[in-house]
């Protein structure tokens, strides 16, 4: 019997598998492979955050304060993605690590850390296991307010068996530094025709302005997917509350240069965010604003209405999040993405999946049901450049990692993202746990950004535009998978197995 292909379609379009009444996480689905006609490596992951901004890379990182300050930015730019900086901080503070991303030179470290000479080798040692470096300059004082007086490599402290020794008795002063304003491969050749590990960059009173690496030098070598603005500085975001008082935060954030600001809301569909909505465009039409957080179509309507340049879609499906548990509401986030993806889409209005996403796949998935972009909370905690300090848990090098709705979070000005910033009694809908070691984004991001590409492939698509015409068209194909098969599709059976440095998930 011959039988036409057409008719027999494998699995389920977007729009059958996202019937109405039946909600869908990413573990819920499989996508069906396609058919490969390129390599990997001509997979093009570019794809807007925003109505008018693009990036090479479709990794955001959340406004939480255990994942995103100045460091996480920048090194996410630098790769590809935009960070959005956390608000359980002062106006001024904010605003610092804004202007430090918009002020940042590819391989010059601005906010050095440095010791004084009272200080001990064992607080060199100190440095070294929770930033993973031991090259430290030295200042008069200790801060970047006085003068430098020397500088502590491995090499002066290696065979040091006193660790409680002050550092003005093993530093180096036999100084080899340049001048503020100096060119990044000013600073290189200096680096390697003086052969050093680090090089101080001083101002004209000698004090500590900057430091350059020779390792960052080789790891920073080029970036030419990074996400910059017209002016060619690293693009960057920032949050901030509904509440009336956050304008001021709006107004500052604007004149620092932010790119782009995150309206930071768990139920984002209220008269508090469309009145903030509207004053963002009216006083700064320049700046792009993300609204949300949404999960249905009312909800979308409402805020592309009001002038949102991007949806951020979820409500609950965080790893630290019990909103669903503790407010009965929310929605399982396939099901919210497709749907609010799908309205967006006809508005001009990219969609960024915020919540579940604890791996590749789940990253593949976010983008194959109608996101452009993924926000990733526990992806990016505990790498070396998120918040915070390494220690050790049950003997596991871990990073702290809690909700912006856990009370310990809320204490410290979460709340303004739900309504309890002032309130004596507070609901939590977050926890606050901790996160293993993921290493540097230096590494981890081209390794998502690998596999990533390598799911391209696998579907059939060279581009997140064609992925999502496929999606709308009823091409893409996918399949609902039973709790079984869900089983099926990971490790099982094993006696033992070891786990790949990034995890499986």
């Amino acid at each position: 019997m011959n039988t036409d292909i057409t008719d027999c379609l494998d699995g389920l379009s977007g729009e059958e598998l996202f019937e109405r009444g039946r909600g869908i996480t990413y573990d819920d689905l499989v996508i069906l492979p396609g058919y490969i006609d390129f390599d990997y490596n001509d997979a093009n992951l570019e794809t807007r955050v925003t109505r008018n901004i693009k990036i090479k890379r479709p990794f955001v990182s959340s406004p939480m304060d255990t994942v995103t300050e100045s460091k996480m930015a920048i090194y996410l730019a630098l790769q590809g993605g935009i960070g959005f900086i956390h608000y359980n901080n002062k106006i001024e503070e904010q605003v610092n690590e804004v202007r430090k991303v918009k002020r940042f030179e590819n391989g010059f470290i601005t906010d050095p850390v440095a010791l004084s000479p009272r200080h001990t080798i064992r607080d060199v040692d100190n440095i070294k296991a929770s930033h993973g470096f031991s090259g430290v300059p030295i200042t008069e004082d200790g801060t970047l307010n006085s003068r430098l007086v020397g500088i502590v490599t491995n090499r002066d402290i290696d065979f040091e068996k006193d660790r409680s020794k002050p550092l003005s008795s093993v530093m180096s002063t036999d100084l080899i530094t340049v001048n503020q304003g100096c060119t990044l491969s000013e600073a290189n050749k200096v680096l390697k025709q003086s052969k050093k590990g680090k090089l101080p960059v001083v101002d004209d009173r000698f004090r500590l302005v900057s430091l350059v690496a020779r390792r960052d030098l080789i790891k920073n070598k080029d970036f030419p997917e990074s996400s910059k603005d017209i002016h060619k500085q690293l693009l960057v975001g920032a949050a901030v509350s509904t509440r009336n008082e956050d304008r001021d935060r709006a107004d500052a954030l604007a004149k620092a240069g932010v790119n782009v600001l995150l309206i930071d809301a768990a139920q984002g569909n209220s008269i508090y965010q469309e009145s903030m909505l509207a004053y963002l465009k009216e006083n700064y039409p320049e700046v792009e604003v993300v609204a949300g957080n949404v999960v249905t179509l009312r909800q979308c309507q409402n805020l592309v209405e009001a002038g949102a340049d991007a949806l951020r879609v979820g409500m609950g499906p965080g790893s630290i999040c019990i909103t669903q548990n503790m407010m009965a509401v929310g929605r399982a986030q396939g099901s919210a993405v497709f749907q609010c993806a799908r309205y967006a889409r006809e508005k001009g209005v990219p969609v960024i999946a915020d919540g579940g996403i604890s791996g590749i796949g789940q990253v593949a998935k976010a983008l194959s049901v109608g996101a452009s972009a993924v926000m990733m909370g526990y992806m990016l905690a505990g790498t070396a450049e998120s918040p915070g300090e390494y220690f050790y848990e049950n003997g596991i090098k871990v990073k702290r990692y809690r909700g912006m709705a856990s009370l310990e979070a809320m204490e410290a000005g979460g709340g303004k993202r739900y309504f309890m910033e002032n309130e004596a009694i507070r609901v939590p809908q977050g926890v606050s746990g901790t996160v293993v070691d993921k290493g540097s984004l230096v590494e981890y991001i081209p390794y998502l950004t690998k596999g990533l590409k390598q799911a391209f492939q696998d579907m059939g698509y060279r581009d997140v535009p064609s992925l999502h015409e496929a999606l709308y068209s009823g091409e893409l194909r996918f399949e609902r998978r039973s709790p079984a098969s869900q089983a099926e599709g990971t490790v099982h059976s094993l006696y033992s197995y070891r786990e790949p440095k990034f995890g499986i998930k």
